[in-house]
C-alpha cells in the first residue's frame, strides 16, 4: 500500500489551486538579479557578487534579495549598502515545491478533489494532513487512511499558503538607514553546486607529425537558481588546499609565461561577454583552437629490479606533444580529459583513446597514454646472476655517485660487502611493416641503502641516467623483426 501512496503523493502534490499558484509566480517572471559577476573554482566553490539597485527605507526596514543560490553558504555572505547598516539577515530556504506544501499542511486541512474519468463530476472531501512520512495519510469523515493509487484523479487545494514558503530562494536583511532613496546594494557569497572542467579533443595526424586540438570549458549548475546574464569568470589551480598527486602526464613541466592574467598563483580564465547559466544545465565555451603542433607516438614500457615476466606484455602507445609558446599549444592548460582522434584510410576521425591532464604551465611536455599497442610487444628476465665476494673484486673497481639524476663523483668498491653482477635480457618484437623506438625503463636501481648502490658493467645500446633510481633504454625494433639488449649490472643487492 506504501509503495501506492508514494505514486499517489507525487501525483496530487502537482496539482495546486489558483491562490497557490498566483504566490509561486510566473516560472517565467525575470530574474530580480542585478550587476552579476560569478567566478567558479576547480573544487567546486564559487563566488557570487551582485549588485541591484534597492529602495531602503529611512530607519529600519527588511529587504530582501530574491534568486540567490538555494546552496548559498550563509556564513561567508557580506553586504553592503551606502549609509546603511546591517542589524540581522537570514535565508530562506525552504522553497514552495509540492511535496513542502503538504508537510507544511501536516495537521491542518485541504480539499481532496477526485474526478471521474468517466463522466467528468467532481467530489469534493475535506481531509485532515495526519503525516507525509512515507506516503500521505489522512483523517476524512473520522477515518484515517493512506492516501493511494486508486485509478482517480487527485488534485489537493490548499486553504492558504505557509508562511516563510518561498517560490524561489530568498535572503532577508535587516538593516538601519540613515536616509531613504534608491542606491546600489550588493552581497557576495560562496556556494557549491556550480563548477567548470576542461575537455580537450585533439585530432592527431601521425604521417604529418601534428596535433589539432581544441578546448572546451564546461559549467554545470546544480545550485537551484539560473544566473542571469553573468560575467563570468573561471579560476584554474587547486585554491584552498589539497595534496599533490604524481602525475603521469607530464614528462618535463614548463617555464613559460601564458598571456593571461593571474590572480595570485592561479590562472583566469574568463568566459566572453556575459552568459546565462541555467539551473541543471550543462554549457560548453571555447577557450583553445590550434592546429598543426607537433607530435608524436610514444610507445613505452618499463620492469623493476630482477624482474622476470612469464608472458610477452604489449607495451603503452601515448602521444606526445608541448605547451610551449613556439612550436606548441602556446597557452597554460587546466585540468581536465583529453581525448584523441585519428583519421581512418576513408579520412573520418576515429576515437583512439583518451587520458587526463593535471593543471599544466606553458612550455610543458606531455606524454599521454591512450592505451595499449597491438603489434609491440616487450618480454624482461634475468638472464644470469653471480654472487662476487669481496675478495674477488677487483680493485681498480669505483662506483659511480649519482646526485640529483647526475654522476657527480666515484668512489672506490666496498670491500666489506659482497656484490652480484646480474645481466638483464629485454626483448622487444614488432609487427608493424615500419620500425618502432620503444622507450624502456629499467627502475629499482637505487635502493636508498648505500651512497652507491650499482653500477653498469655493460650495456648494448647506451643508456640514459634520469635519476639515482632509473635508467632509460631507446630501443629502436626493426619492421617485422624482434630485438634484444642486454645489460649487466653490479649491485649492493
Amino acid at each position: 500500500m506504501l509503495s501506492h501512496a508514494r505514486t499517489t503523493f507525487a501525483a496530487c502534490l502537482l496539482a495546486a489551486t489558483a491562490a497557490s499558484a498566483s504566490a509561486q509566480g510566473d516560472p517565467n517572471e525575470p530574474s530580480a538579479q542585478g550587476d552579476l559577476a560569478v567566478t567558479i573554482y576547480n573544487n567546486g566553490q564559487s563566488l557570487v557578487q551582485d549588485v541591484r539597485q534597492l529602495d531602503i527605507a529611512r530607519g529600519r526596514s527588511t529587504v530582501t534579495f530574491p534568486d540567490v543560490s538555494a546552496m548559498i553558504r550563509p556564513e561567508t555572505l557580506s553586504f553592503n549598502a551606502a549609509d546603511t547598516t546591517i542589524i540581522e539577515q537570514n535565508f530562506d530556504f525552504d522553497l514552495l515545491t509540492p511535496q513542502k506544501l503538504m508537510e507544511k499542511a501536516v495537521g491542518q486541512e485541504v480539499t481532496l478533489i477526485r474526478t471521474n474519468p468517466a463522466t467528468g463530476a467532481e467530489t469534493r472531501q475535506r481531509a485532515e494532513v495526519l503525516s507525509t512520512v512515507g506516503g500521505v495519510v489522512i483523517r476524512v469523515n473520522g477515518q484515517v487512511e493512506v492516501l493511494r493509487d486508486d485509478g482517480l484523479p487527485v488534485r489537493v487545494i490548499f486553504d492558504q499558503l505557509p508562511p516563510n514558503l518561498r517560490a524561489r530562494p530568498t535572503l532577508s536583511v535587516n538593516l538601519e538607514s540613515s536616509r531613504g532613496g534608491t542606491r546600489p546594494a550588493s552581497i557576495r557569497y560562496l556556494t557549491p553546486g556550480l563548477g567548470w572542467s576542461s575537455d580537450y579533443v585533439a585530432l592527431f595526424d601521425e604521417a604529418r607529425g601534428t596535433v589539432d586540438m581544441q578546448g572546451w570549458v564546461t559549467l554545470t549548475n546544480t545550485t537551484g537558481t539560473t544566473f542571469t546574464n553573468a560575467d563570468t569568470l573561471l579560476v584554474a589551480g587547486n585554491v584552498g588546499g589539497g595534496r599533490n598527486v604524481r602525475r603521469s602526464d607530464m614528462v618535463r613541466p614548463g617555464t613559460q609565461n601564458a598571456d593571461r592574467e593571474r590572480l595570485g598563483d592561479f590562472y583566469l580564465y574568463p568566459i566572453e561577454g556575459r552568459t546565462t547559466i541555467a539551473n541543471n544545465q550543462t554549457k560548453q565555451v571555447s577557450f583553445l583552437d590550434v592546429q598543426g603542433v607537433p607530435a608524436n607516438r610514444v610507445y613505452s614500457a618499463g620492469a623493476g629490479w630482477l624482474a622476470t615476466w612469464d608472458d610477452w606484455q604489449s607495451v603503452s602507445s601515448a602521444i606526445s606533444f608541448n605547451s610551449s609558446r613556439e612550436g606548441g599549444l602556446g597557452d597554460a592548460l587546466p585540468a581536465g580529459t583529453v581525448r584523441f582522434y585519428q583519421r581512418d584510410a576513408s579520412g573520418n576521425p576515429q576515437f583512439i583513446g583518451e587520458n587526463s591532464i593535471g593543471h599544466t604551465p606553458m612550455g610543458s611536455v606531455l606524454s599521454l597514454r591512450t592505451g595499449d599497442a597491438f603489434d609491440v610487444y616487450s618480454k624482461v628476465e634475468v638472464e644470469r646472476r653471480d654472487k662476487i665476494t669481496a675478495a674477488d673484486y677487483e680493485r681498480s673497481a669505483r662506483y659511480r655517485v649519482i646526485e640529483n639524476g647526475e654522476v657527480t663523483r666515484e668512489v672506490e668498491v666496498d670491500r666489506a660487502v659482497d656484490y652480484y653482477r646480474t645481466t638483464m635480457r629485454y626483448s622487444f618484437t614488432n609487427a608493424k611493416s615500419e620500425p618502432v623506438t620503444v622507450e624502456f625503463r629499467q627502475s629499482g636501481l637505487d635502493r636508498g641503502y648505500w651512497a652507491n648502490d650499482y653500477r653498469v658493467v655493460s650495456e648494448d645500446i647506451a643508456g640514459e641516467q634520469l635519476n639515482a633510481d632509473t635508467r632509460l633504454y631507446r630501443v629502436t625494433v626493426p619492421a617485422n623483426g624482434e630485438r634484444v639488449v642486454r645489460v649487466t649490472y653490479e649491485t649492493k643487492y
